[in-house]
């Protein structure tokens, strides 16, 4: 929604994840996966529509960091955090970082999504070069930084969840992720 490159004002930090993952498609659909069970573990339940953006949001920046922010040889790093506003105990801001160590492809979100004017609608069916427009439309807040700790750039969305401790009843407590399914 909002596009800065400024990092959002300091807030308490509820709770962190950070893992690294290797530079491959398999490595953007583990980190999808792991990040949505951290999700589940604070609060933002699978099924729910804030765990499904906030999937997305880890499933799109982590896919541009394999695609457009490989270095044969080195992983991407995600970072979760979960920033719990001290007025409002229902809801928590979770800012998604990856980082990746290529610095010559900086993040640009396309004006729009539609097919250019003349080109026929078979190119519009094409399943590339939305993601961060997809990141711009979810996320009330995007932006990306300088690496500082190397080479490479960061790039990070917030989301803003209603926790399940807020919404809990015992119909809605039911669990669907993955640790529910059998195996």
């Amino acid at each position: 929604m909002n596009r800065t490159e400024q990092p959002a004002p300091a807030t308490p930090v509820h709770s962190c994840f950070t893992l690294r993952f290797s530079s491959t498609p398999r490595g953007a659909r583990l980190a999808r996966r792991l990040c949505g069970e951290r999700l589940d573990a604070w609060g933002i339940l699978y099924g729910s529509d804030a765990h499904d953006v906030l999937s997305l949001l880890v499933s799109e920046l982590a896919t541009n960091a394999v695609i457009h922010g490989h270095v044969t040889g080195r992983d991407f790093r995600v970072h979760l955090l979960a920033l719990s506003a001290p007025a409002d105990a229902a809801t928590l801001t979770i800012r998604v970082e990856v980082t990746d160590t290529r610095d010559d492809r900086l993040p640009e979100p396309p004006a729009t999504p539609a097919a250019p004017v003349g080109e026929p609608a078979a190119d519009f069916a094409r399943t590339g070069g939305r993601g961060l427009f997809l990141v711009e439309a979810l996320a009330d807040r995007w932006g990306w930084a300088p690496r500082q700790d190397g080479p490479g750039k960061t790039v990070w969305a917030e989301y803003t969840a209603v926790t399940a401790a807020t919404m809990a009843t015992p119909a809605t407590v039911a669990r669907s992720g993955p640790s529910a399914a059998p195996s």
